[in-house]
C-alpha cells in the first residue's frame, strides 16, 4: 500500500497549489497570497507544538516540552523571515493589489489569535470578530477556558514548592495576566541558582525564546507595513502602524523580563 503513495498525494499538493486565487491582475497579488498562506501553515505547526508542550508542562514531563518549544522558535524565525520577502512589495504594487482585499486582514487571523491566547495574551473580546465562524469562536473560546501555557508553567512553580499565591493558581484564565510580584521572586530564584533548579531554568529560557522571538515577528510586521503603506489604516479597520507600534508594549511573561533587573 505504501508503494502507491506519491510525494504529490501524500502533501495534498494539488489542492495546496490551486488555492491561490489572485482577485486582479497585480503581478504580486500571487506573492501577497503566498507569503500569507505559507504563514498561517507555519501558525499551524506552532499550535500544534504549543499545545502539547503546554501538556507536558502541567504533567511536569519537561524535556519533551524543551523539544516543541524550540522547534516553535525556528518555525517563528521562518515567520520573522516571510516580512522579508513581502517588504519586497513596493507602495505602488501593494496599491494595485489592496482595492480587492475589501474588509480582510491579518488582523482577522484565526490562527494567530489562538496563539496569543494560548500563550496567555487574552481579551475575550477579540472572539467577536469570528462569530460569523462558529466552529472558529468555539474553538477560541474553549482556549479562553483552558489555562494558558504560562499558567501552567506557573501552576508548576508552585507544585515544585515556590511561593505562589492562591490569587495566582485561583485567578480567571480568561483575563489577561496581571504580573506578580511573588512569581518574580520565585523565577529569580531558579536563575539565581540555575544547577539546583536546572529544568525550571531551561523552561524560563524556552519561554523567554518565544517572547523574543514573537515581539521580533511583531516588529517585523510594523516595518513592513511602515515600508509599503506608511501610517494608511489597515484594511480591517484597525490603526495600521500605530495599532501595530502599540502592541509592541504587550508581553505574554512580564515577571520572566523584569526579573533581570531583580537577579
Amino acid at each position: 500500500m505504501a508503494k502507491s503513495v506519491t510525494y504529490s498525494g501524500y502533501l495534498d499538493l494539488e489542492r495546496i497549489l490551486s488555492a491561490q486565487n489572485p482577485a486582479s491582475q497585480a503581478h504580486d497579488e500571487m506573492l501577497f497570497i503566498v507569503v500569507h498562506q505559507a504563514s498561517e501553515l507555519w501558525l499551524k505547526l506552532c499550535l500544534h507544538e504549543l499545545e502539547e508542550a503546554r501538556s507536558h508542562i502541567a504533567a511536569d514531563t519537561l524535556r519533551p516540552a524543551f523539544k516543541m518549544l524550540a522547534r516553535v522558535a525556528r518555525a517563528q524565525g521562518q515567520l520573522i523571515s516571510s516580512w522579508d520577502v513581502l517588504s519586497t512589495m513596493t507602495p505602488h504594487d501593494y496599491s494595485l493589489v489592496r482595492p480587492h482585499l475589501g474588509s480582510s486582514s491579518g488582523f482577522q487571523s484565526a490562527q494567530y489569535r489562538l496563539m496569543e491566547f494560548l500563550l496567555g495574551g487574552r481579551n475575550p473580546d477579540l472572539v467577536t470578530m469570528h462569530e460569523a465562524t462558529p466552529d472558529v469562536a468555539a474553538k477560541l473560546h474553549e482556549e479562553l477556558d483552558r489555562a494558558s501555557l504560562y499558567d501552567e508553567a506557573v501552576r508548576l512553580l508552585s507544585r515544585r514548592g515556590f511561593d505562589i499565591p492562591a490569587s495566582v493558581l485561583e485567578r480567571d484564565v480568561q483575563t489577561p495576566w496581571m504580573a506578580s510580584g511573588e512569581v518574580e521572586a520565585a523565577w529569580a530564584e531558579v536563575y539565581r541558582h540555575p544547577n539546583t533548579y536546572w529544568d525550571l531554568y531551561e523552561l524560563a529560557e524556552k519561554l523567554v525564546d518565544l517572547e523574543y522571538h514573537f515581539q521580533r515577528w511583531r516588529f517585523g510586521h510594523l516595518k513592513t507595513v511602515e515600508r509599503v503603506i506608511g501610517f494608511k489604516k489597515g484594511t480591517g479597520g484597525t490603526a495600521g502602524a500605530p495599532y501595530l507600534e502599540a502592541v509592541l508594549k504587550k508581553t505574554f511573561f512580564p515577571e520572566l523580563l523584569t526579573v533581570r533587573t531583580a537577579i
